[in-house]
């Protein structure tokens, strides 16, 4: 998944920390994992890494890829990478693919392991589907600014679309299994993805799997019953601009990890500008997790 694209309550409500998925009965601070920050930007790790892959598990019309990174720094829940395999990449149909991809870390397991979950879309992701044990990526990351704690000791929930729930499942280790954790897809093939997750309550388009409907009915109900939550959400740009104005209507915190083109992943390029109340951003070092309050819409 690309970065926006492509986690239960912790104890201490509203804290400035997780629960450590690498150890349990420890927490960190939610911004000590990854890089410095200066003014409330996270400042990019610079340096790729080459680094093998040692899986590969494929979940209907979604493939996990792992990499093995046990020396680099750890990722907040929201951050990404930017991936490029070392073999065969700029070298198909018109040199393509050529710039790295950007993907959301979905999860990261006592060993330093990352999972990266994508769909098989273009060049990019044809050819990281493709990967599996013996063959290396370049990595760089973790980028970006990610999750924030709940505040205001409010609940949290978990929404996702299709590949969106990749940031949602490093998210639901850091605060806990039980968080609720609503996911909308195409069709059951795209849900046996939900899987990844603990417990989630499954939506799909043509009925086939869970709710018949979209993911974010599953959310109006919640938000009808309890006002004092938060939402986490990642998906694509319909559903992200559903759950803001449902969010809105219902006076909630949301926070929603946005999607847009990336060139090089530390602001550079300014290929992900995105629009908000107080002006353009780069999701790659403003986000790609904003407030939804910040934005008028998401397109």
């Amino acid at each position: 998944m690309s970065a926006a694209r492509n986690g239960a309550r912790s104890g201490a409500a509203g804290s400035d920390s997780y629960v450590d998925p690498d150890n349990r009965g420890q927490r960190r601070n939610v911004w000590a994992a990854a890089g410095d920050s200066a003014g409330g930007r996270t400042l990019a790790s610079f340096g790729r890494r080459r680094l093998p892959v040692v899986g590969r598990r494929e979940y209907g019309a979604y493939v996990v890829i792992s990499v093995a990174d046990s020396e680099g720094p750890a990722p907040d829940p929201g951050q990404f990478a930017m991936l490029a395999a070392v073999e065969r990449w700029g070298g198909g149909t018109d040199e393509r693919p050529f710039l790295p991809r950007a993907f959301s870390v979905a999860r990261r397991h006592d060993d330093g392991t990352l999972d990266f979950l994508l769909e098989a879309v273009g060049p990019g992701t044809d050819r990281l589907a493709e990967l599996d044990g013996g063959d290396d990526v370049w990595l760089l990351g973790p980028l970006g600014r990610g999750f924030r704690p709940p505040r205001d000791g409010r609940r949290p929930i978990l929404v996702g679309g299709g590949v969106g729930l990749a940031p949602l499942a490093i998210l639901q280790d850091a605060l806990g299994g039980s968080t609720l954790t609503l996911l909308g897809f195409r069709d059951a093939v795209h849900a046996e993805a939900a899987t990844l997750l603990n417990d989630p309550r499954v939506a799909t388009d043509d009925g086939s799997r869970g709710h018949h409907g979209l993911v974010t009915e599953l959310l109006a109900r919640e938000l009808g019953c309890d006002p004092r939550t938060e939402v986490y959400a990642c998906g694509p740009p319909a559903m992200l601009e559903a759950v803001r104005t449902l969010c809105a209507e219902h006076g909630v915190p949301a926070q929603l990890a946005l999607e847009s083109g990336m060139a090089c992943g530390y602001g550079a390029c300014f290929g992900c500008v995105v629009a908000t109340k107080a002006g353009y951003v780069r999701l790659c070092v403003d986000g790609p997790v904003l407030e939804a309050v910040q934005l008028e819409s998401v397109e």
